[in-house]
């Protein structure tokens, strides 16, 4: 190859991979939810954790998600904290996952990131990051992706969300450890807009109807991968 044309092809890489960088949006300090992580962990110094529990990990869609009263028969823990990116729960990786052996995790986060400006590579990119690492220390485990749920406070972000929720399914495929419940399609009217009759008055978290459907959905899910 010529030397002239190998030059080029060396700056075009480092332009697109400089252009790359400059669309990453930095994260938001963790530190900001130290109060909530010292609660979970005060908790768990009172009380005993089920091992090989349904882990419900992520941000305010799984804080508000009565998981214990929904799934009674299963083995529950929670560890949703509100207003958390995948960032976030990467950070307080050992607190929120590391340290409960869990058999299935049910994930939902990446709502507030696509909200926050960051571009859709780097809320798959984080994902990705996320769950090589939740693979790697748990050979057994089973994680299932809540897709982003379309919302109506949201709504100009769903373009975004959609893109990011497609992504991960298609990685989801050729992972064996790795599932994706589709949560999202059914809180959309007939129009393909949010249902609001699903949400809570602030039109972005889900009321209990809402959350009705998702435990109908979720739960021959968890019937098939538990006890696999």
């Amino acid at each position: 190859m010529p030397i002239k044309q190998w030059l080029s092809i060396v700056l075009l890489f480092l332009f697109l991979q400089g252009l790359s960088n400059a669309q990453k949006v930095e994260d938001p300090d963790p530190q900001r939810f130290q109060q909530e992580i010292d609660a979970f962990a005060q908790w768990d110094a009172k009380n005993s954790f089920p091992r090989e529990a349904i882990l419900f990990v992520g941000s305010s869609s799984i804080r508000f998600w009565k998981s214990h009263k929904a799934f009674p028969d299963y083995p529950v823990i929670n560890r949703g904290f509100g207003g958390a990116h995948i960032s976030d729960v990467q950070y307080f990786y050992e607190q929120v996952i590391g340290k409960y052996d869990p058999s299935v995790i049910v994930f939902y986060a990446g709502d507030n990131d696509i909200a926050a400006g960051k571009p859709v590579e780097q809320v798959v990119g984080d994902y990705k990051e996320l769950t090589d690492r939740i693979v790697q220390q748990f050979s057994d485990l089973k994680l299932i992706y809540v897709p982003i749920k379309p919302s109506s406070s949201r709504w100009q972000f769903w373009p975004e969300m959609e893109q990011a929720n497609r992504q991960i399914k298609t990685y989801s495929k050729q992972n064996s450890h790795l599932y994706y419940v589709d949560l999202a399609t059914p809180v959309l009217n007939s129009e393909g807009k949010p249902n609001d009759a699903l949400f809570r008055d602030d039109h972005l978290h889900l009321n209990e109807q809402g959350y009705a459907i998702w435990n109908r959905l979720l739960r021959p899910e968890l019937e098939k991968l538990y006890d696999q």
